[in-house]
């Protein structure tokens, strides 16, 4: 294992411990937000962190047809990215005092598929891995659906500062998860336009902004509505 992959993995690592504990801090005095929004922000980075360390020992990464497969990336998201759309879900939903469990499955399961077909293309050799790939941004597409169609909606409903919270978030995860396959397809398990070196520093820093940036972006707005309300 290259020094550099596994030091920058390293460094995320530290990232997401820090991201932990500044969320446990913030779970100390919750000022009206649900437990259930603390936890799933404290338990992303402790998940995706650990996945990350996998790769910086040689343990999360093979080697395919000369391209490496960095499989605990997926290990990751396939936590990681379900709980991102929960907390946004959730968000959505703040003021109402019944969630919808249909959306919240429909997007688990999206997202479970989008993540799986994403692994299946990076271990493909031949051409059909962008059949897998297209699939995956199907999938995306669908989540997009639902962010931005019915929850949009249920946020509309809890007034137009939650609204408007809510809008943030979402246009702020959609602009990362867009990024997320773009990257992809012009790494080496993609089209190879871009090198192993930028590749690797893209996927630490995307991470660090669609996992603890939009925690912290979400939880500190959500702590406003409440505060205003309170």
């Amino acid at each position: 294992m290259p020094t550099f992959i596994q030091s920058t993995h390293v460094v995320y690592a530290f990232f997401m411990i820090a991201g932990f504990l500044y969320f446990w801090w913030l779970s100390r005095k919750p000022k009206g937000i649900p437990r259930i929004e603390y936890l799933i922000a404290m338990f992303i980075p402790v998940w995706s962190g650990t996945m990350y360390l996998t790769i910086a020992y040689d343990i999360g990464v093979i080697e395919l047809g000369g391209t490496p497969v960095f499989f605990g990336r997926y290990l990751d998201w396939l936590i990681t990215t379900p709980l991102l759309l929960v907390a946004l879900a959730l968000t959505a939903m703040f003021r109402e005092k019944k969630k919808d469990f249909t959306i919240l499955i429909a997007l688990v399961i999206a997202d479970i598929v989008m993540i799986l077909t994403g692994m299946v293309a990076d271990i493909a050799v031949t051409s059909s891995k962008w059949i897998w790939y297209s699939i995956g941004v199907i999938a995306l597409i669908c989540i997009f659906y639902f962010v931005f169609g019915p929850l949009n909606k249920i946020a509309k409903r809890g007034g137009p500062d939650l609204h408007k919270h809510y809008r943030i978030c979402a246009l702020y995860l959609s602009f990362f998860w867009i990024a997320y396959p773009v990257f992809w397809a012009l790494s080496p398990s993609g089209t190879g336009a871009a090198s192993l070196s930028s590749s690797v520093i893209a996927f630490i820093v995307l991470p660090i902004f669609s996992k603890v940036g939009f925690s912290i972006l979400d939880i500190t707005g959500l702590r406003k509505l409440s505060a205003r309300e309170q």
